[in-house]
C-alpha cells in the first residue's frame, strides 16, 4: 500500500503540494488526476524518494521507499520514458538496472517479450520512437516483479494497439493482487481502467473515491429529445413547466437536464407530440473531472478574436 500523509512540498516561495493525504490500496487500479501544475508528478517523485517533502511523509508499506535494500522488488515505476542512456541497447539498459537489484538476466529477456520489444532488444534505445521508449520504461518497471507499480502517463506515444495493450496489462496487474497507481490526462483511459480515483488541484486533494461514485455525482447526465421543428416550441414549454432545464443544440435536438427519459416521454405523450429521439445520456468521467477541477486550473487558454 502507498500512503501519503499530510505531505507539503515547497520550492522556494512556490507551493507545489499542500497538506496532501491519501492511500493507494492493494488489488486495484487507482487513477491520479489533476490539471497541469496540480502536483501529481511531484507527489509521485516524493513517494519514490526522488524529492523530499517539506513536511509530512510518503510511505510504501509503512516505510520510506529509500529504506528498501532492493527497491525494484517492491515498487516498479515509469515516470520518464527517456530516462536511459541513448547509446545503450534496450537489453543492456535493462541488464544494468537488473544488476543493481540482483535480478537475473532471464528476467530481462522475459520483460522484453512481455512489452513486445524482443525483436529490437539489440537496438540502441536512443533510436526508439516515443511509443517504443514507453514500452522500454514499462519493461524497467516490471523488471523486479514488484508488488506495487506507478505509471505517469503510460499511454503517451502509444498507437491504438499499444493503448489497448497497456490498458489490459494494468488491469491484469491489479487482478494479480498488485497495487497500481496511474497518472493520466486521458479521461477515456481512466474511465476504462481505474477502480478508484484521487483528484488533486493546486496541490490539494479534491476527491478520493471510487470512480463509479465520482461519475454518479456529476451533473452531466441528461436526456436528448428530438421532435419535428413545428413541435419544438410546445415541447420546450412542456419540459420547462415540468422543471427541466433545456438547451437547444445546433442540430435542433433538445438537451434536457433535471428530468429523466421516462418523465420527458410522458410529457410528450400527454401533449400529443411524436418523438423522433428520446435518449438518456449518462455522465462521463470527463464531465465529473471538469466539474471538480473548474476552479483548480492554473493554465487556461484565452479566446482570441479572429
Amino acid at each position: 500500500m502507498i500512503e501519503v500523509r499530510g505531505v507539503t512540498k515547497r520550492y522556494g516561495r512556490s507551493l507545489a503540494v499542500d497538506d496532501l493525504s491519501f492511500q493507494v490500496r492493494t488489488g486495484q487500479v487507482t487513477g491520479f488526476l489533476g490539471p497541469n501544475g496540480a502536483g501529481k508528478s511531484t507527489t509521485m517523485r516524493m513517494i519514490l524518494g526522488l524529492d523530499r517533502p517539506s513536511s509530512g511523509a510518503a510511505l510504501v508499506d509503512g516505510r520510506p521507499y529509500r529504506s528498501f535494500r532492493r527497491p525494484l522488488h517492491k515498487v516498479g515505476a515509469l515516470l520518464d520514458a527517456s530516462a536511459f542512456h541513448p547509446g545503450r541497447t534496450a537489453r543492456d539498459h535493462l541488464r544494468a538496472i537488473a544488476l543493481s537489484n540482483g535480478i537475473s538476466p532471464a528476467r530481462v529477456a522475459h520483460v522484453l517479450g512481455q512489452v513486445g520489444l524482443d525483436p529490437v532488444a539489440g537496438k540502441r534505445a536512443g533510436t526508439f520512437s516515443l511509443g517504443m521508449k514507453q514500452r522500454l520504461g514499462i519493461a524497467a518497471a516490471l523488471l523486479g516483479d514488484p508488488e506495487l507499480l506507478m505509471f505517469d502517463e503510460p499511454v503517451n506515444g502509444l498507437d491504438p494497439e499499444g493503448v489497448l495493450w497497456i490498458r489490459t496489462l494494468i488491469r491484469g496487474l491489479a487482478a494479480e493482487g498488485r497495487t497500481v497507481f496511474v497518472s493520466s490526462h486521458l479521461m477515456s483511459e481512466m474511465e476504462s481502467t481505474a477502480d478508484h480515483l484521487v483528484v488533486v488541484g493546486r496541490g490539494r486533494l479534491i476527491a478520493d473515491l471510487p470512480i463509479r461514485e465520482l461519475i454518479a455525482a456529476a451533473s452531466g447526465a441528461h436526456v436528448v429529445v428530438r421532435v419535428a421543428a413545428e413541435h419544438r416550441p410546445a415541447m420546450i414549454s412542456a419540459l420547462s413547466a415540468g422543471g427541466a432545464q433545456i438547451t437547444l443544440e445546433p442540430d435542433g435536438a433538445l438537451k434536457v437536464a433535471g428530468m429523466d427519459a421516462a418523465g420527458a416521454g410522458a410529457l410528450a405523450h400527454a401533449c400529443g407530440i411524436p418523438l423522433a429521439e428520446l435518449s438518456p445520456r449518462r455522465s462521463s468521467l470527463e464531465d465529473a473531472y471538469f466539474e471538480l477541477t473548474e476552479d483548480a486550473v492554473e493554465y487556461r487558454a484565452k479566446e482570441v478574436a479572429a
